[in-house]
């Protein structure tokens, strides 16, 4: 279970570096698979990003003006100008913070696969190699958006500049959307009873004592905690700093002095066992054996009574579902919508393509408007819970247009401003650095003013 707050889904390089060791392979049999096609001072662009860019680009729908080839490109270009740049301006990024940025995707990722075993079986790299192939481009992914946050990171558009936007595509390169969904969830974690809290406090605090008088904090972390990110590394998380992990682990953790371990700690995420390594700062490493409290047959009843309730409540009045869902949800992403899910842009319309497989077998057997009675389901993280399902809204398939879409619109709006602020950064800049674009895309016309 992740105990970072930050949302680690970003895990398009580690895909990326996959990518490439598979295209490695190809390449040891003498097959041609890649070549630079742009140049900034020491900083290159390969044709394979370029492909795996506009291959995201399509498969998200997004709306553009002009050629979104070309377009990305000079994103790619933009970004190693700032690196470039960066280097220039004595702007940089700590190695300890590109590990600890590192350490949490790898967590994320090794979460998702199952294990750091399965994971080197699939890929045939150890953890130590694939962290080794992903530093530097975490480090420049980093100090592009270092760089970014003093150019163009607060935009903002008017509803007469989206409505222009919208008005200067051309209508046969408007996307066609497939269905689209309207759909929320109240979810209840079921609470665990006392006893089996106070059963897990005791369990932790012979796990102390046994520590204090000799074991190694990591043997047992590997044994018994059920962090899947980091018990095969002892327990330890890296560095992080204030206001990344949870509130009552953060407290326990600065408050006591290297080397020393904590009494149970209770937080969202389980009880913790808490031992202080280093401190840095602003910054500090610690460990911990986590052990996750699990719901008997009684708590999830009760969670299941309790939802049922609110069910009653939202059938005589369906108002009531986003009050109950901003008040009760357990779902910290669903939650501040008024349950209901969002795709990328913020719009609360989900392609039904983009549902959770689970999501979308149970809506394609209700009626639009109705709600289902309590159910059982397994959270992203693993985590056992309840929920109820509102199935609000179904939108047939369409081209996109200001009012089924206008959310989706504001967001390419936004995007295409943000874009135009860097390219004007580009081209006061570009006389800094030196840049070169293969001729084979000198239609883009990157350089030109």
């Amino acid at each position: 279970m992740n105990l970072n707050y930050i949302k680690l889904g970003l895990i398009a390089v580690l895909m990326s570096v996959m990518g490439q060791a598979q295209a490695q392979s190809a390449g040891d049999k003498g097959v041609v698979i890649d070549k630079i096609i742009a140049k900034v001072d020491d900083y290159i662009v390969l044709k394979s990003e370029l492909d795996r860019a506009y291959l995201e680009f399509l498969s998200r729908g997004e709306l553009s003006q002009g050629d979104p080839k070309c377009q990305i490109l000079e994103s790619l270009v933009i970004n190693k100008m700032m690196v470039a740049k960066a280097e220039i301006d004595s702007i940089y990024v700590l190695d300890a913070e590109v590990e600890n940025n590192l350490d949490r995707r790898m967590s994320y990722f090794i979460q998702q696969i199952g294990s750091e075993e399965r994971l080197e079986e699939i890929y045939n790299k150890s953890i130590s190699e694939f962290k080794a192939d992903l530093f530097d481009q975490i480090k420049e992914q980093m100090i592009v958006q270092k760089m970014q946050g003093t150019i163009g990171e607060d935009v903002s558009v008017t509803p007469a500049e989206v409505k222009k936007f919208y008005g200067l595509i051309p209508r046969d390169s408007l996307p066609y959307f497939s269905t689209e969904v309207t759909i929320g969830q109240i979810v209840k974690i079921p609470d665990v009873n006392d006893k089996r809290k106070e059963e897990i406090e005791n369990q932790m605090l012979d796990l102390k004592k046994r520590i204090e008088n000799g074991e190694d904090f990591g043997q047992l972390a590997k044994k018994f905690s059920q962090d899947p990110g980091s018990a095969s590394a002892g327990g330890e998380l890296g560095f992080f700093k204030r206001g990344e992990l949870a509130p009552e682990y953060e407290a326990a953790a600065l408050s006591m002095k290297p080397g020393e371990i904590s009494r149970p700690v209770e937080s969202q995420f389980g009880f913790h066992l808490i031992q202080l390594i280093e401190r840095r700062g602003n910054t500090y490493n610690s460990r911990h054996i986590l052990i996750i409290p699990k719901a008997t047959t009684s708590d999830v009843e009760d969670a299941k009574q309790f939802l049922d309730s609110l069910r009653s409540a939202v059938i005589n009045d369906s108002m009531r579902f986003e009050v109950f869902a901003k008040e009760h949800s357990d779902d910290q992403q669903t939650s501040g919508n008024g349950g209901f899910f969002s795709d990328a842009t913020g719009a609360m319309k989900v392609s039904v393509e983009e549902l959770d497989p689970t999501l979308f077998f149970t809506i394609d057997t209700m009626a639009v408007g109705s709600i289902t009675r309590p159910m059982e389901f397994r959270m992203a993280d693993g985590t056992d819970a309840v929920r109820i399902i509102l199935y609000k809204e179904k939108i047939p398939p369409h081209q996109a247009n200001l009012l089924q879409d206008y959310q989706k619109i504001r967001a390419a709006t936004v995007a295409n401003k943000r874009n135009q602020i860097m390219s004007d950064w580009f081209q006061e800049t570009q006389g800094e650095v030196y840049i070169h674009v293969d001729p084979e895309f000198e239609k883009c016309r990157i350089l030109v003013n």
